[in-house]
């Protein structure tokens, strides 16, 4: 089957090409320069805020199924430049969209926990969006767009990803090792809970959903663990038999230029039922985390 990936250098979008690679036809696409290590697929230099160069990819390559991993994801920055953030994340999703409605390809587009408030979580996929900040608002249209123009079409979100992977880029996770193993003190929000995703669990999980399911509409395929931030940042350190100083803080004090939710996290229930690829709790997820990162070059 020809399969795409958008935002291929990314965290999830790079765990779901390494998995592709080998067992079908492979686009990568993302912006710039392949930062992937070599395989049996093509790249693509494409923008999702250009307007055009995405869908022209999808369009030369005859995509049949397009897992959507592409965005803007600097919360702060969207919120700087709201505009830069449409453009990526609602004309981005627009630009794959028309493409797979004009190829008839299957479509699952990765989404964020932060479509949702944070007042009265976790969240289930029937529960309703109400997101705050530019981020946060361009994401849930980039959801609707998907799920409007395409008939096979599927939302996949995703909360905190992360990964050890070679070549992955840093993640909060991440920082806590490299921190706490030059002795460094780590500050993590003690008042924002989420539910921290394994980028090779989460790729799994929307492939699975993409290519051997007909299942419409919005899945959640984060981790299966909610907890704060500084409970996250001691169970890594805890993995990695590090010690040292974890200070929790306040999002107030941040001042932070975007809103975060703050009791959020999402529930993964239907996604244990409908998936052979299970939802990851916390401590088997860092188990995994741990083997990439001993992978690592040193």
């Amino acid at each position: 089957m020809r399969v795409a990936v958008t935002g291929a250098n990314g965290l999830l979008g790079g765990d779901a090409v390494a998995l592709l690679a080998g067992r079908h036809e492979v686009l990568a696409l993302g912006r710039g320069p392949c930062r992937l290590a070599p395989g049996p697929f093509a790249w693509v230099d494409a923008d999702l805020a250009d307007g055009a160069s995405v869908e022209r990819a999808l369009l030369a390559f005859r995509a049949e199924a397009v897992l959507h991993a592409g965005a803007m994801t600097d919360v702060d920055a969207c919120e700087r430049d709201p505009l830069a953030a449409w453009r990526a994340n609602v004309g981005g999703s627009e630009q794959v969209a028309r493409a797979c409605r004009a190829l008839g390809a299957r479509l699952v587009a990765v989404s964020t926990d932060y479509v949702f408030d944070g007042e009265a979580g976790p969240y289930g996929e029937d529960d309703l969006p109400n997101p705050r900040g530019a981020y946060a608002r361009t994401k849930r249209v980039g959801e609707e767009a998907a799920l409007l123009l395409v008939a096979d079409s599927a939302v996949a979100r995703v909360a905190v990803v992360y990964s050890g992977r070679p070549g992955a880029k840093p993640t909060f996770a991440t920082q806590v090792v490299e921190k706490l193993s030059r002795g460094e003190e780590v500050r993590a929000f003690e008042d924002q809970f989420v539910s921290p995703t394994l980028a090779r669990n989460g790729a799994a999980m929307a492939l699975e959903l993409l290519l051997e399911t007909a299942y419409r509409g919005v899945l959640h395929v984060s981790g299966a663990t909610v907890l704060d931030r500084v409970d996250f940042a001691r169970r890594v350190a805890r993995r990695f038999g590090l010690a040292g100083s974890i200070a929790g803080v306040r999002t107030a004090d941040a001042r932070l230029a975007a809103p975060r939710p703050l009791r959020g996290g999402l529930r993964v229930d239907r996604a244990a039922r409908l998936l052979r690829e299970q939802p990851l709790p916390i401590d088997a997820a860092l188990d995994r985390f741990h083997e990439e990162w001993m992978r690592r070059p040193r």
